[in-house]
């Protein structure tokens, strides 16, 4: 991936698909390719092979689709398979048939199965049952993987599959439909703070300047159609969390544990030996990512 090389960022104002657009012209790549929805509806099959015919991009990040927690996973099952299966389709088939010379396609880590042996390496893909809170993203992202496969050992593609850890950083979407960080952040700026499940599941938790940084890494060394995880090595449990944050935020009132809600997979820790063997390494702490994403949310979405 050369500073002249066509880039196209699908899903460019996203969380992840920002961050990475922005850092990549930090690092002085001007020729990306940049649409927003409006401009190109990916879930439209003839209008992506239109893109790909006109612009030919050279290096493609699939970051576009349907995105959410728990609960969002939950309300909107059939938007979440929907519409991944059928971006992921679109983007993957015009990549080939367009002649790209690399993709890069992120997974989820709730792919792995709800009792996964821990940390989750990734041999560990589909030896046993999928967590049900998230089984339709989860299958979506699945079908994404297992097609990126396909297409390099029937066309010789180069399309790498990664799997990233739960993302939380500045910008993320601060709602009841946002990752686990960014809606526990916005509970505690108000005045009572109830939390889905019983607070005992462990989560790992990745900075999103450290992600952006390993979807870089990656696209630049890294050629297989083994999935590659991208974890920090580090889990805490919700309610740890909610205690981390409970402190930085200074928060006062009384939080309660909704343990009739789900808690999803109990344990979500990655195995990312494969990618520190190669050399990347986080550079953003636990604690220093906490203080961070909020004060961001404290100056730039509750000004209170």
């Amino acid at each position: 991936m050369q500073k002249k090389s066509r880039i196209y960022v699908a899903g460019h104002i996203g969380f992840v698909g920002d961050a990475l657009a922005c850092k990549l012209r930090e690092l002085g790549f001007r020729n990306l390719i940049l649409r927003t929805h409006s401009q190109m509806d990916l879930t439209d099959q003839d209008k992506v092979d239109k893109f790909f015919k006109e612009l030919r991009p050279e290096y493609v990040f699939l970051l576009a689709g349907k995105v959410g927690g728990i609960y969002a996973n939950n309300a909107y099952p059939a938007d979440f398979i929907y519409q991944n299966c059928v971006i992921q389709a679109n983007v993957i088939h015009a990549a080939y048939k367009y002649k790209v010379k690399k993709l890069l396609f992120p997974g989820s880590a709730c792919m792995y199965p709800k009792y996964c042996p821990q940390p989750m390496k990734e041999e560990y893909l589909l030896t046993g049952p999928i967590e049900p809170t998230n089984e339709p993203f989860a299958v979506a992202k699945i079908a994404g993987v297992k097609m990126c496969q396909a297409y390099n050992r029937q066309y010789k593609t180069n399309f790498i599959s990664v799997v990233p850890a739960t993302i939380y950083g500045p910008k993320d979407h601060f709602d009841i439909n946002g990752h686990a960080m960014a809606a526990l952040i916005k509970k505690f700026c108000g005045k009572k703070v109830k939390i889905w499940g019983s607070g005992k599941p462990k989560r790992e938790f990745i900075f999103i300047d450290d992600i952006v940084d390993a979807l870089i890494f990656l696209m630049k060394n890294y050629s297989g159609s083994e999935i590659i995880n991208i974890g920090t090595g580090i889990e805490i449990s919700i309610k740890d969390l909610a205690q981390r944050i409970k402190d930085v935020a200074l928060f006062k009132g009384k939080v309660t544990f909704e343990k009739d809600k789900p808690d999803g997979m109990p344990h979500r820790l990655l195995d990312s030996t494969k990618l520190l063997n190669m050399g990347w390494r986080p550079k953003i702490d636990l604690e220093r990512g906490i203080k961070l994403t909020y004060e961001w949310y404290k100056i730039n979405v509750n000004k209170t």
